[in-house]
């Protein structure tokens, strides 16, 4: 007994010793960028990182967005406006990036984009649909790493990408899993790319949360939508049925 509480302790006592020499400790120019900040796990991510004292830079869509999270955070965390469906928005948010690390680059860049909608059978859908999802989950989350690069190298920076547990499995059709199995790939890629230069690549893997972008009455909005825009033909050889349950 006392060998196993021995060892237990000494376990104990390694195992602290371990994760405190993987624990950040001047926090002064380690600026972190997060996609995505209105609502959600990147909203969540930006007040939990700015209470523990980095400088956070956390993009936003909406103005009501970055006025809710500049009213609840300190003064040190910066917002700025970000369409990753825009590629003139992406450039001018990296221009903000670049003049608020003043030169110390960039020490985490945090991806994180919930285009989800819509979710349907895959012949009810165009090819404008899975656009929609696509230019934001997925061209827009590359395109705005790559044009951070150059910062992230620089600082010996990390890059985070949250992606949905549906990045593994496939469950239902529409671009939303296309986007997600596409960030797992590039991220796997980059990874062994850019280990060179010091920068890591970690992938978080999460389950679904009850946020704006997955509320069912958005989806079954959408749903609807969808199925009245189908032709005759497609919406018979499904039935009224189908669609109800």
């Amino acid at each position: 007994l006392h060998i196993g509480v021995l060892v237990s302790v000494l376990s104990l006592i390694t195992y602290c010793l371990i994760r405190d020499r993987h624990r950040v400790r001047d926090l002064n120019g380690k600026h972190i960028f997060i996609t995505s900040c209105d609502t959600g796990l990147g909203n969540s991510l930006a007040k939990w990182l700015d209470k523990r004292g980095f400088p956070v830079i956390a993009a936003c869509i909406t103005e009501r967005g970055r006025q809710d999270l500049r009213s609840c955070c300190s003064p040190s965390l910066k917002t700025v406006n970000l369409n990753l469906a825009d590629s003139s928005s992406i450039a001018r948010a990296v221009l903000f990036v670049t003049e608020e690390t003043a030169g110390k680059g960039l020490f985490a860049l945090v991806n994180n984009a919930e285009g989800t909608t819509p979710v349907a059978p895959t012949d009810w859908l165009r090819i404008e649909d899975l656009h929609s999802v696509l230019e934001v989950g997925l061209i827009g989350l590359i395109e705005i790493t790559l044009k951070l690069l150059p910062l992230l190298k620089k600082a010996e920076g990390r890059i985070v990408n949250l992606i949905n547990a549906q990045g593994i499995v496939a469950l239902v059709g529409g671009g939303y899993s296309l986007s997600k199995w596409g960030m797992e790939a590039f991220s796997d890629i980059l990874r062994i790319e850019i280990q060179h230069f010091g920068v890591k690549v970690s992938i978080i893997e999460h389950g679904f949360f009850k946020i704006g972008a997955m509320s069912s009455d958005i989806i079954e909005r959408d749903l609807l939508r969808l199925w009245n825009r189908l032709t005759p033909e497609i919406r018979d050889a499904y039935g009224e049925k189908y669609f109800v349950e």
